[in-house]
């Protein structure tokens, strides 16, 4: 099997509610993603796709949904979620609600959801995305066959 990543970087907000250690608390992180694609044949050019393509349409949702803003917990029982969501907001950058509390797991198993449904259509597959929360720290999703 062949495979292409392509590496994205941002900038977020957010906290684990119910963590037993610092990350209760709010602090920012570099998040770094490696995404992984495959694809049934090469294209005229011999790739899997373009680079090019994956950061204009993966990263650019990412940049519109995730860079600059907070990545929030729905139902996060410090108020101050909110508030920050309302800031946010006010300087056109609306945080992200996730279902669950937004570690680099729940982030990642997202991302690989958004990413696929957005490169299906460029016939390409998402194989393996690893996110990068800390430089010492990762989540990885795979697809299993």
């Amino acid at each position: 099997m062949l495979t292409c990543t392509r590496r994205l970087e941002w900038d977020a907000l957010h906290r684990v509610p119910g963590h037993e250690s610092n990350c209760a608390a709010w602090h920012g992180h570099r998040y770094v993603a490696e995404i992984g694609c495959r694809a049934d044949a090469l294209d005229a050019q011999g790739r899997i796709i373009d680079f090019g393509v994956i950061k204009r349409i993966v990263g650019g949702w990412i940049e519109q949904h995730w860079d600059h803003t907070a990545l929030l917990m729905r139902g996060d029982p410090d108020p101050t979620a909110q508030a920050i969501a309302d800031a946010n907001a006010r300087h056109g950058r609306p945080a992200y609600w996730f279902d669950d509390p937004p570690t680099a797991e729940v982030i990642v198993r997202h991302l690989a959801e958004i990413a696929q449904d957005l490169l299906t259509p460029h016939g390409v597959e998402i194989e393996q995305i690893r996110l990068w929360e800390t430089p010492n720290g990762s989540a990885t999703w795979a697809r299993t066959r």
